[in-house]
């Protein structure tokens, strides 16, 4: 064989690895579910959340308006960036769960978002919040929840929710608050989350505030086995921020433990009712953000049926 033949077939074999690859990254971050569909999908998924108040306690917002007000302002300077995909697509809309015991924050497709108690009780400042609802929004606007629902529970379940199929739309909630999503999803938010950031007065790494408070438990949760490691993704996050020459320094920390302070006030929740044997036919999965630990059960089989596309929302503002 000449060295010219061998050049040629050495030639031939990078292409193919590297149209295998290609072939590989794209099947991974294939969506099949219509844009149009993921606010069908979040609007299905908000109801079935606020119709069951004894599982998700609601805090109304009558009552509460320095909290929301709050929430919302810090909500509304992350979407003024202009970089959110679907930001006015989207509802960007905020509730939060009176729950002191979980550390949690999650956003549905079509951008509903939930923040519990236990979460901003955690926190120490307002740019560690920022920067967990910037990961949040981030899962949403990349649309990572209906990819990973879509392998999961198959399309058309997906489907069926969005046009308000109530026997599987509980189901789809109990998946989604439970969604694991993969490493590169989770490293995708977490530098999204710093870019959102970027252009604010906040510290843009405010995200690695939670990942350096949660890195000293004796007992992490269960979900950091499956995902970067809190000390990767501090590094990560901090090396995003200096990549992009963040200038913000602001943590509104004394603003903060104001808010801190009105969550101590609020009334315990009722307990929840026990779980009957018949509930959460949902897929196994760890957290869909930094600060979810429940879990879900096993996956349901998946279908296919035709997606009815309506029209192709475009990105950004």
């Amino acid at each position: 064989m000449n060295k010219s033949f061998k050049i040629i077939l050495t030639f031939i074999a990078i292409g193919f690895l590297s149209s295998c690859s290609f072939l590989k990254n794209t099947w991974n971050d294939l969506n099949l579910f219509p844009v149009t569909q993921d606010i069908e999908l979040g609007k299905q998924v908000s109801a079935e959340i606020e119709a069951n108040p004894a599982e998700y306690p609601i805090l109304p917002q009558a009552g509460n308006e320095s909290l929301y007000a709050y929430l919302n302002d810090v909500t509304k300077k992350i979407l003024a960036t202009n970089l959110v995909d679907y930001s006015r697509d989207f509802a960007w809309k905020v509730s939060l769960i009176n729950d002191p015991k979980t550390l949690n924050a999650f956003c549905t497709p079509g951008g509903y978002i939930y923040v519990f108690t236990g979460l901003i009780s955690y926190l120490d400042s307002e740019d560690q919040l920022a920067g967990v609802l910037g990961h949040e929004i981030a899962h949403a606007a990349n649309r990572h929840s209906t990819k990973q629902l879509s392998k999961s529970l198959g399309l058309q379940i997906l489907l069926d929710a969005a046009l308000g199929k109530q026997e599987v739309i509980k189901q789809v909630t109990t998946a989604l608050i439970s969604l694991n999503f993969s490493r590169a999803n989770e490293t995708q938010a977490d530098s999204f989350s710093v870019k959102y950031l970027c252009p604010t007065q906040w510290n843009s790494n405010g995200s690695a505030g939670f990942f350096r408070k949660i890195e000293g438990q004796s007992t992490p949760p269960q979900w950091l086995s499956t995902h970067p490691s809190p000390v990767n993704r501090i590094k990560a996050i901090d090396s995003k921020a200096k990549q992009l020459n963040c200038k913000g320094k602001e943590t509104n920390t004394s603003k903060y433990a104001q808010i801190k302070d009105l969550i101590s006030r609020l009334p315990l929740p009722p307990p929840k009712p026990p779980k009957s044997s018949l509930d959460n036919k949902a897929p196994t999965h760890s957290t869909s953000s930094p600060s979810q630990t429940k879990t879900g059960n096993k996956p349901a089989p998946s279908s296919t049926g035709k997606v009815p596309e309506k029209k192709i929302l475009k990105k950004g503002g």
